[in-house]
């Protein structure tokens, strides 16, 4: 009987071994290992995809938002390159992608556990995921709303529910169909989107108010700004704990330094850039909704062109964002293929954002919040992630991942990690209490005037915590020289080359 696509039978060592699939416009492969036969592409189309899904609307909200807080521009200029480091982390993840076969969501398996992984793996990374395709079906269905607005086409409230389906359809058409779709579409979409931003840099770059001075702020509430702005922009790379989605189809020979280097700069590049146009542009206008106060310093003729980047750039992101979060439902443990679960999550983020959008009294109050409590979680996770590749020297057996039966090689005790997990919930912990949100005050931000080290101190706190635990936690420290997984590189790869001559 031959085996259906996606389907899996097990090596001798017991380990599902994965099966060819036919040709498809559609991807079939989801948290499954690719095997080498399927590997293709060069690191450099991992800066296309990062540059298209960040060449977008979110970094000039968040540039402007480092104005509206309270900071001088050199400031939230300072306080943007230092957040935008974590794009480093982002590229260094992205290596664990050749190397396993299989998207994060698969390999933080290694980290908590086959069952922990549901929780602290798949479930928070389809919670992030779902955010941010909510917060891209809102953006992009003002700005459409907007559009048509200045276009003279009045839609009814009560029909404007039907702009954010069309929005909602075209957003997840590309996360439908998949990594080759994603790939050859992001050139193009970057170009176009980085050329429109260049022309609204050259309104914005002769418009801006180069001797604005903010408000002066006391101390406390100074470096309360300061630190706040620093969590806002942080939060951007810090939500793309998926760089290996993007880079399993490479062969896994690929340099890591190659993946690492073109993953981060796709997503350092626009992100400064656009950011910087969103603090010049809060210094001459309103940045609390630029959708309708750009008018101000564009000619008329460029605001359908503002508001058509806006909409674009909110659907090329959520391509990656929806691709990612159906990875990541799958990753629950849910027997269905990838792109029903991008269609199962795309509808959810659809409902929520009609809430959002009609609904909710304040869009730009509820961005905030969510970002702002992000980072609590994200950069413990982030951390762990990237001290687990470390100790581990990037050795991932993607077939012994996709094992998920008790005694399995991450099955680990019970079906849980107790080094990845103590070291997320006490990350997780750190920063709660040194959080200093518009909803919550922890008690160490308010002994220290309401500073908020949680973005700083946190990840450090659980990538630290992990290494010792991990160190000192045999003998589950290295699974992948536990009987049952892959004894070394070179055995895995006789395996896989011994399994292939048999399909043969």
């Amino acid at each position: 009987m031959t085996p259906r696509p996606g389907n899996t039978v097990p090596r001798e060592d017991g380990v599902p071994a994965p099966q060819p699939v036919h040709s498809s416009p559609v991807e079939v492969r989801g948290i499954d290992f690719i095997p080498d036969a399927e590997r293709h592409g060069r690191p450099f189309d991992l800066f296309w995809v990062w540059m298209g899904s960040n060449v977008n609307y979110l970094s000039f909200t968040f540039g402007g938002l480092l104005i509206l807080i309270g900071l001088n521009v050199w400031e939230a200029i300072i306080v943007t390159l230092l957040g935008s480091l974590w794009w480093i982390a982002v590229g260094w993840l992205s290596v664990s992608g050749p190397a396993s076969g299989t998207p994060s969501v698969t390999v933080m398996r290694a980290m908590f556990g086959i069952r922990g992984n549901r929780i602290f793996g798949a479930g928070q990374g389809l919670v992030i995921g779902l955010f941010y395709e909510i917060i891209n079906l809102t953006v992009a269905t003002f700005a459409t709303l907007a559009l048509l607005e200045h276009l003279g086409v009045h839609v009814p409230s009560n029909t404007a529910w039907a702009v954010l389906l069309v929005i909602a359809l075209a957003s997840f058409v590309l996360s439908v169909y998949g990594y080759d779709a994603i790939v050859k579409a992001s050139p193009y979409f970057s170009a176009a989107l980085a050329l429109a931003f260049v022309v609204l840099g050259f309104f914005v770059f002769s418009k801006a108010d180069y001797g604005y001075t903010a408000e002066p702020l006391e101390p406390r509430e100074h470096w309360a700004a300061l630190l706040l702005g620093y969590a806002i922009v942080a939060s951007g790379p810090l939500s793309w704990g998926t760089g290996a989605d993007y880079s399993r189809y490479l062969p896994a020979t690929t340099s890591k330094a190659a993946v690492a280097w073109w993953t981060g700069l796709g997503g350092v590049i626009p992100t400064l850039f656009i950011s910087l146009l969103g603090i010049l542009a809060a210094t001459a206008i309103d940045m609390t909704d630029p959708q309708l106060t750009i008018h101000e310093i564009v000619p008329p003729w460029f605001t359908p062109v503002f508001l058509g980047i806006v909409i674009v750039g909110c659907i090329t992101n959520n391509a990656v964002v929806a691709y990612s979060a159906g990875l990541s439902a799958q990753g629950l443990g849910v027997r269905a293929s990838r792109f029903v679960m991008v269609l199962i999550t795309g509808l959810i983020a659809t409902l929520a954002a009609y809430w959002l959008t009609f609904l909710s009294p304040g869009f730009l109050d509820t961005m905030e919040y969510a970002l702002e409590l992000t980072v609590t979680v994200l950069g413990p996770l982030i951390a762990i992630y990237a001290v687990d590749i470390f100790l581990r020297r990037n050795r991932y057996d993607g077939i012994a991942l996709n094992d998920e039966r008790p005694g399995a090689p991450f099955w680990y005790s019970g079906g849980w990690f107790w080094p990845g997990v103590i070291a997320q919930l006490v990350g997780t912990g750190a920063a709660l209490l040194m959080a200093n949100t518009t909803l919550y005050v922890g008690p160490i931000a308010q002994a220290l005037d309401g500073a908020d080290l949680s973005a700083i101190v946190a990840p450090v706190v659980a990538g630290a915590l992990y290494a010792v635990l991990w160190c000192t936690t045999a003998p589950f420290n290295d699974p992948a020289r536990r009987p049952g997984g892959a004894r070394d590189l070179r055995d895995l790869h006789a395996d896989r080359f011994t399994h292939q001559l048999e399909e043969q």
